[in-house]
């Protein structure tokens, strides 16, 4: 039994000031993933500041056509809200292509953004693993590799891919990421929160010690939108994605005016395909244009001793969702 100090917060400025700048302490949402890694011991705070009294459960529509979201909606609630699935049905589907009912129930939007790898070496405890333990390692990249482990985005230190469905959602639509610390507010481009693991994987996010998340704020739906989430994975629920796609499209008859594609389960951070989506810019729909342009997505894999296989599955994610969203 570890001991540690328990704090609750009524605002972000009591949550702020009573994690301080401690990278010992932890906020506490949902517990999804936090709960789960201290039982595990993989994951030791000394203080752990309970958020739950902090008021950031809305949803609100900005002037702008943007949408905020508080960091303690549920990803139940944001999943259902009827402006998320009008304006977003990307980002609906991915919700609720994740985890269980329950656990959606307990999971927040913050919380989300937030959550850590899958890889079993780093939730073991004791395997090499350098998000764990700085310079101790990656025992993945000659293990076991197949599932939770990435293709894109990976370093001779880290392969662990991001777990989030809900991320690879946002990553496509474009947000900000609100966060409120010790020396004030600020933004972060939703493309630059989550950090690729190069030669430092143990940091995974762009947060500064002592930054809380408060609002996440979704960039204006396209007009006319088409847009949808594929999640190919082993078993049809409760199970991480081995490669999934996120697509938005906005058609002028079968010509593809504007796309944006991002893909999971395949990069270490939520991957947003910049290259793919100017492939199709202008294009006429075509099976042929949407197997090119996936092959450009992963023109710098790399891929490790059984999880080579991802890269034509996450190829195939993209283009039956094109071929789908397009068909429509």
């Amino acid at each position: 039994m570890r001991h540690f100090d328990y704090a609750r917060a009524e605002s972000p400025q009591q949550a702020v000031a009573a994690h301080g700048s401690d990278r010992d302490a932890a906020f506490l949402a949902g517990g999804t993933t936090l709960l789960d890694l201290v039982k595990l011991d993989v994951m030791q705070p000394q203080t752990v500041v309970d958020i739950n009294g902090v008021d950031l459960d809305t949803i609100e529509r900005l002037d702008d056509g943007r949408l905020r979201i508080g960091a303690m909606v549920t990803n139940t609630a944001l999943a259902r809200d009827e402006r998320v699935v009008e304006d977003y049905a990307v980002l609906s589907q991915a919700l609720l292509a994740g985890a269980s009912t329950q656990l959606r129930n307990k999971a927040t939007t913050g919380g989300n953004i937030m959550q850590r790898v899958r890889c079993p070496y780093f939730r073991d405890g004791v395997s090499a693993c350098n998000k764990r333990e700085p310079g101790s390692g990656c025992a993945a990249i000659e293990g076991v590799n197949r599932t939770v482990h990435a293709v894109l985005g990976t370093s001779d230190n880290c392969i662990a891919t991001h777990p989030s469905d809900m991320c690879v959602a946002m990553a496509a639509i474009g947000a900000t990421v609100e966060v409120q610390g010790p020396e004030g507010t600020r933004e972060i481009d939703f493309g630059d929160f989550h950090l690729l693991p190069g030669d430092t994987p143990a940091r995974e996010h762009a947060l500064e010690p002592g930054e809380l998340i408060t609002h996440v704020v979704l960039d204006a739906p396209l007009d006319g939108n088409r847009s949808a989430y594929l999640k190919l994975r082993d078993r049809q629920s409760y199970q991480f994605a081995l490669a999934s796609s996120a697509v938005i499209v906005r058609m002028d008859g079968n010509t593809i005016r504007e796309a944006r594609v991002a893909m999971g389960g395949v990069g270490t951070k939520p991957w947003r395909a910049p290259e793919v989506e100017a492939a199709l810019k202008g294009k006429t729909a075509s099976e042929a244009l949407f197997t090119d342009a996936a092959k450009l997505a992963f023109e710098k894999a790399t891929a490790y001793s059984q999880n080579g296989y991802k890269i034509p599955l996450g190829q195939q994610a993209i283009v039956r969702n094109l071929s789908d969203l397009t068909a429509a």
